[in-house]
């Protein structure tokens, strides 16, 4: 399906959505980059909906970003290979036009491919039967349509490959419950957990019905071999209701966090310096949303439970802890020092004999952390 009007106009979501792809691409391929000189010296950026490379507005979208961000780095210039691909033949005329008009385009050693092809299975065919060389992979599909399971698995599965998806909520919610759309939902969530998943939307309420959608599909991800799955909720301005979801998907934990970083730093809102993972236009009108609710206390709790009885560095309670929660490294930090402060924990070295930055409290990745025993 396509959708000329959300090309209109840049509006601060996609601008947000934009920011998440364009900082982690920098941080993923700075990661991959050293080693991938030894082997085959190419990364890659793969995107499937690549849209007309410009809002209405004139402002740049992802791609042409991604490009600019290639042709200021010396690595990038030699090594990034691009793939931009849509559907809609007037977008790949638009964007190939912005392309070539980009300032030192021509200093790449690949030339970007600017493709117009339909999503579906011939793309999975083609990314299956090849090796691919590292990947970040974008798929932001206006509806579902050409979104499956087996497409993300098709690049997630080689080596130093990352994808992130944009997955529509709402149009998935009621796919889920049409008959004309079943073969699509299939794709999405493999037919047995869809079929699942209708059976207890029957008789959930709204905000149940999200959690449990968005649980099914992050399984599925899981099984498929995307163990670090991160989700990032969108609200819709009247901050009523979810408009959209970014799905991050990786086969390597350092992937998952340096993504939650970038996430958590993208979050309308923090709670005692837990991120919401979320971008919700009304929490700038509504402060005390949540007041009620302390993620780090309970963090502090989850820690004196998990590690009871056990000396061991801060850097290994984040590495141990964090997967599958919404805590990043500086929480753990903040707990850690909380408990000292409270004599719950002893750490070695002291708070009298580590050193401050700017006024605060350090406490290094190399701190080591004694937990009391279960009483």
């Amino acid at each position: 399906m396509s959708n000329t009007s959300f090309f209109d106009e840049q509006k601060e979501q996609s601008l947000i959505k934009a920011r998440i792809v364009e900082k982690y691409f920098w941080a993923w391929a700075k990661v991959i980059i050293p080693t991938a000189k030894k082997v085959d010296p190419r990364i890659a950026y793969i995107d499937l909906f690549a849209g007309p490379g410009r809002y209405k507005n004139g402002s740049k979208s992802t791609p042409i970003k991604v490009l600019e961000t290639a042709i200021s780095n010396p690595d990038m210039q030699n090594m990034l290979v691009t793939v931009f691909n849509d559907a809609d033949a007037e977008h790949i005329n638009s964007l190939q036009e912005t392309i070539n008009s980009i300032p030192g385009i021509e200093n790449l050693k690949y030339k970007p491919q600017v493709i117009n092809h339909e999503v579906g299975e011939n793309i999975v065919k083609t990314f299956n039967e090849r090796k691919l060389v590292p990947t970040f992979f974008f798929v932001d599909p206006w509806g579902y349509k050409g979104l499956s399971l087996q497409l993300i698995n098709s690049v997630v599965k080689n080596w130093g490959c990352d994808c992130i998806f944009f997955f529509n909520y709402n149009r998935i919610n009621m796919g889920l419950g049409n008959a004309a759309v079943e073969e699509h939902m299939n794709a999405l969530f493999g037919k047995i957990r869809a079929d699942q998943v209708r059976e207890k939307l029957k008789i959930l309420k709204p905000e149940e019905r999200e959690l449990t959608v968005v649980e099914a599909l992050c399984e599925a991800l899981k099984e498929m071999g995307g163990e670090y799955v991160l989700p990032f909720r969108f609200k819709h301005e009247n901050g009523n209701r979810t408009s959209h979801h970014l799905i991050f998907v990786s086969k390597h934990v350092k992937g998952y966090a340096i993504m939650k970083d970038i996430m958590a730093k993208e979050s309308s809102e923090q709670n005692q310096g837990v991120p919401s993972f979320e971008y919700n236009p009304a929490t700038y009108r509504q402060p005390l949303l949540f007041e009620f609710y302390r993620p780090l206390d309970d963090l502090e709790e989850m820690l004196l439970d998990t590690f009871a009885g056990r000396t061991i560095t801060m850097q290994d309670i984040y590495n141990q802890h964090h997967v599958g929660r919404r805590y990043i490294s500086k929480n753990y930090k903040d707990a850690l020092k909380n408990l000292e402060a409270k004599s719950k924990i002893v750490v070695d070295p002291p708070a009298n004999k580590r050193r401050k930055n700017k006024g605060e409290l350090t406490f290094a990745d190399s701190v080591k952390v004694t937990f009391p025993p279960k009483q």
